[in-house]
C-alpha cells in the first residue's frame, strides 16, 4: 500500500468548527430519487444523454471520524443496501483518527456489492491533478454511475461548489459521488459531514484537485 495514499482523514479543528463541531446523528434525510422507486433507479434515467443521478438514502455520520464508514454506506445505499456503520468502521480499521487510506473502502465495497472486481482504487498522487488524472476521473465517475455505483472519494483541502458554497476538510474527508452532469464536467456529492449540506454539485476539475495526493474508489 503506497503511502501517499495512507493519509490519515478525521476532522481537524478547522474542518470541526466549518461543519459546527461533533456532527449529531445518525440523520436520514430524503436526497434523490422518491421513496417509491428502488434506490438504484435514478430520479430521471437519462444515461446516454450526458447527466445521470443515482437515488441515495442518505445518513449523516454519527460523529466527527466516521467519515469513511458513511461515505461508503451512502454510496452503497445507491445499490438498495443498508449496512451498519459500525460494522464497516470495524472492517475498516476506522479510529478517531479515521480511516487510514482509500485501499481500506474498497474492499467494503467490494464485499458488500459481491463482487471482487465491482470496485478498483485510483491514486491521484501528485499535489494537484493534471489534465490525464481529471479526464481519467470524469470518465471513471461517468462509468461508475452509469453501472448504478457510486464513487466514493478521499479529499483534503477546501473547495468550492458550483453554487459558491465553501466546503473545507484540512485534515481530509470522505464523500460519495452519485450523479454528474454535462457529460461528467459537473458532478453530484453525497457529504455525511453535515446533513444541511448532504448533497451539492462541483466541477470534476475542482474535485480532481480536492482527492489530489490520496485516491478514489470506482468501477
Amino acid at each position: 500500500m503506497r503511502t501517499d495514499l495512507i493519509r490519515k482523514t478525521a476532522l481537524t479543528a478547522a474542518g470541526l468548527a466549518f461543519t459546527g463541531g461533533a456532527i449529531a446523528g445518525p440523520v436520514t434525510t430524503a436526497f434523490a430519487a422518491p421513496s417509491a422507486k428502488p434506490a438504484t433507479q435514478t430520479q430521471s434515467d437519462r444515461k446516454g444523454h450526458g447527466e445521470r443521478e443515482l437515488g441515495v438514502r442518505y445518513e449523516a455520520q454519527p460523529n466527527f471520524y466516521y467519515c469513511g464508514p458513511a461515505a461508503t454506506r451512502n454510496a452503497l445505499s445507491v445499490q438498495g443496501k443498508n449496512i451498519n456503520v459500525d460494522d464497516m468502521a470495524k472492517e475498516m480499521g476506522t479510529t478517531e483518527a479515521g480511516t487510514n487510506s482509500i485501499n481500506d473502502i474498497t474492499p467494503v465495497l467490494n464485499k458488500e456489492t459481491g463482487k471482487n472486481d465491482a470496485y478498483r482504487s485510483v491514486e491521484i498522487s501528485t499535489p494537484a491533478a493534471d489534465g490525464k488524472q481529471t479526464d481519467t476521473l470524469r470518465a471513471d465517475i461517468v462509468k461508475t454511475v452509469d453501472d448504478g455505483r457510486a464513487v466514493v472519494a478521499n479529499i483534503a483541502g477546501t473547495s468550492t461548489d458550483t453554487d459558491g458554497g465553501v466546503h473545507s476538510y484540512e485534515g481530509g474527508h470522505y464523500i460519495s459521488v452519485v450523479g454528474y452532469r454535462d457529460n461528467g464536467n459537473t458532478v453530484t456529492i453525497a457529504d455525511s459531514a453535515d446533513p444541511t449540506q448532504a448533497a451539492y454539485q462541483i466541477s470534476v476539475e475542482h474535485l480532481a484537485d480536492w482527492i489530489a495526493t490520496r485516491g478514489y474508489a470506482t468501477s
